[in-house]
């Protein structure tokens, strides 16, 4: 190689310090070190949450001079330090430099990753709720149905609206979704009234009952003109153009289960109920191998003309299953749901219709994931993905768009996050049914080691397929057999998009809490964390507009050529960043930390419930307890620490309000 020149970054541990040459050696997660050359012009900087608060509090050296390279190293660098360099590589005839112009730091001054305090997910997803609702509806601190009116799907970097003023029901319910979960973070009453008002527009304006009442359909969307608005119930994505594709009507629902969580909102309830049923009339395969009542086994697109996944006129998407029919009830509702619901809510008419559609929640649970990890993985052992699409008899379809046969990096992890979570489940389910009924306890456990074993199967191959080695950070897009005899084929860039980061950190930080592997691989998934963690935190979150890029490259500079630079769109809404920030804060403290920290919620004086379900996730047996327990300002004893629901008395509602609930959950040592 001669006179080659690369503007890159590298992310790796301080092996070797030599401050009299101003230099030091770093050793990257592939093994690769490079000496890295400090000059006058290289700045130092540590990580930054959105407040842009400076946390360098590292102590000046009598003498100092900021001036001298030299003195900067010795201030700043220290053996074993976990840092990012931006800077220049070269490769001229045999000799390599890499002068460093940019290194950010990523322990505070008490060695600790500031990532891992206990308010920085707290104020990075208040600055975003916070930025969102001024971009939507000005300095308003209260919202009622007509402000969300004004909503739009589609605003450009700065939160301007652009041409296009659709109003998408699956990126609203998603921003819904992520003002519950601010909500539930901070107890912030803004972020309460923005998603309830939403979730009021949302019914109104998108939902579609049958002519009997008995199901949902939600809306793709809807379009305002000068004169009126044009509602589009079939989709306008590419993807699913004129048809009802089951991933945006599960997404309809991700907002509205996390705020039933907090309200217990019996009519939203109603619409969930609606729209599940729905599923299980019109997207289910009835002659699924699974059983007659296979609820989980969805087809992924229907004609809405004549209510069937068999039609010619869905194209390519006939009579298909995939991912985002399978995997995508579980994050984005199916957990939060079951989670509201179990223990099973007192009533004052009885729990029965709870009960059953309880069971339904669970037979989906289980159905979804048995078919992950019996149908997804390649039976090839040398192919690390998952195949991702299916024609109806699970044989993989690598012939579908744009997907051929490639894996999207991000969803491999998002199966190991997910499954994670589902086996939590089914050990807490083994627990509790030990003692009356041995042969299910046997089952659900059997059902859990079994989702284990794939979730470390691609926890492991993914950090050595999926996780850049020298940048830090995870691709998107590959191709699952490479054919140009490299490690990786990308089909299009190696670029690395905001929702796949987000699977990543949290894929990692629930593998570090929850596998039984040796402790250097809970280590090791910790660390992979920590590294997704930092290349978030420097490279995706957007300082300048309290937002998050789409899209990086590999370096971690933005890509905001066309819809890439929009903060909101199709693709990006407030969801991934917030559901982020909401259970990176829960895993650390649970997982890493072991830190307490509160939950909020805020029941309706009218939600018919007199108990209220207050687990943050699906965690083993034995994980947390509740420590405390205030309803309006009133400290109220935890009967039972290790029993997550609180039984509401007339005395909560005697005001004819809702309570405000705080749940303080103390970590244990499973």
């Amino acid at each position: 190689m001669k006179r080659l020149t690369l503007s890159t970054t590298l992310m790796g541990h301080v092996t070797e310090v030599k401050e009299e040459e101003s230099s030091f050696r770093l050793k990257c997660r592939s093994g690769d070190e490079f000496w890295a050359i400090v000059g006058k012009e290289t700045q130092f900087r540590f990580i930054q949450n959105l407040d842009d608060i400076n946390i360098d509090r590292v102590p000046t050296p009598q003498g100092f001079n900021a001036s001298e390279p030299s003195q900067l190293v010795k201030k700043y660098i220290q053996l074993n330090n976990h840092v990012v360099l931006q800077g220049v590589y070269q490769d001229d005839d045999g000799k390599q430099r890499f002068d460093a112009r940019t290194v950010s730091l990523l322990h505070s001054s008490d060695g600790n990753y500031p990532f891992e305090g206990n308010r920085w997910w707290l104020t990075q997803i208040s600055r975003l709720a916070d930025r969102w609702l001024e971009d939507l509806f000005g300095s308003k601190q209260s919202y009622a149905i007509d402000d969300f009116a004004l909503y739009l799907t589609n605003l450009n970097i700065i939160g301007l609206p652009v041409d296009d003023n659709i109003q998408e029901c699956a990126t609203l319910s998603r921003l819904i979704y992520g003002l519950s979960s601010a909500y539930l973070l901070t107890g912030c009453e803004r972020y309460f009234l923005a998603a309830r008002a939403g979730v009021n527009y949302q019914r109104e304006n998108f939902r579609i009952l049958s002519h009997d009442g008995t199901y949902c359909v939600w809306a793709f969307g809807k379009r305002k003109h000068k004169y009126g608005s044009q509602l589009y119930v079939c989709s306008l994505n590419g993807d699913d153009l004129d048809t009802i594709p089951l991933y945006e009507q599960i997404y309809a629902l991700a907002g509205l289960s996390q705020y039933y969580r907090i309200s217990l909102d019996w009519e939203v309830l109603d619409d969930i109920k609606r729209t599940v049923r729905g599923f299980n009339q019109f997207f289910l395969d009835r002659e699924s191998e699974y059983g007659d009542h296979a609820y989980g086994d969805y087809f992924s697109h229907l004609d809405y003309v004549t209510s069937s996944w068999d039609s010619d006129a869905l194209g390519r998407n006939q009579a298909r299953k995939n991912w985002n029919s399978i995997g995508d009830h579980i994050p984005a509702y199916l957990i939060n749901l079951i989670l509201a619901l179990e223990p099973l809510p007192i009533t004052d008419h009885g729990n029965e219709d709870l009960r059953e559609f309880l069971g339904i929640c669970k037979k989906m649970l289980d159905t979804a994931a048995r078919i992950i990890v019996e149908k997804f993985p390649d039976p090839d052992p040398n192919i690390p993905y998952v195949n991702e699409r299916f024609s109806r008899d699970w044989k993989p379809d690598h012939n579908w768009g744009w997907q051929q046969n490639r894996a999207v990096v991000g969803h491999n992890l998002k199966i190991a996050w997910n499954l994670t979570r589902v086996a939590n489940y089914f050990y807490s389910d083994a627990k509790k049914a030990a003692a009356e009924d041995e042969q299910a306890a046997k089952r659900s456990t059997e059902l859990a080691d079994r989702l284990m074993q794939l979730t470390n199967k691609l926890g492991i191959s993914m950090a050595e397929y999926g996780v850049d080695q020298i940048r830090g950070g995870i691709f998107d897009t590959v191709e699952r057999s490479p054919k140009n005899g490299m490690h990786l084929e990308f089909p299009w860039s190696n670029t690395k998009d905001f929702w796949q980061q987000e699977q990543c950190i949290l894929a990692y930080l629930i593998l570090h809490g929850c596998t039984s592997e040796n402790e250097s691989q809970k280590q090791e998934y910790l660390q992979l964390a920590r590294e997704t963690a930092a290349f978030w935190n420097l490279f995706f979150v957007d300082p300048d507009n309290n937002g998050i890029f789409f899209r990086v490259n590999d370096s971690g500079m933005p890509v905001i050529q066309g819809n890439y630079g929009n903060k909101a769109g199709h693709s990006i809404a407030g969801y991934h960043a917030f559901e982020l920030n909401y259970l990176a804060h829960i895993y650390i403290s649970a997982y890493v930390t072991k830190q307490p920290f509160c939950l909020y919620f805020k029941p309706n004086a009218n939600c018919r419930q007199r108990s209220l379900n207050v687990l943050p996730d699906f965690f083993k047996p034995n994980s947390l307890e509740v420590k405390s327990i205030r309803i309006d300002g009133s400290n109220r004893p935890a009967v039972d620490p290790n029993y997550f629901q609180i039984e509401l008395g007339e005395r909560e509602f005697q005001l004819g309000s809702a309570a405000e609930i705080i749940v303080e959950f103390n970590p244990l040592n499973a």
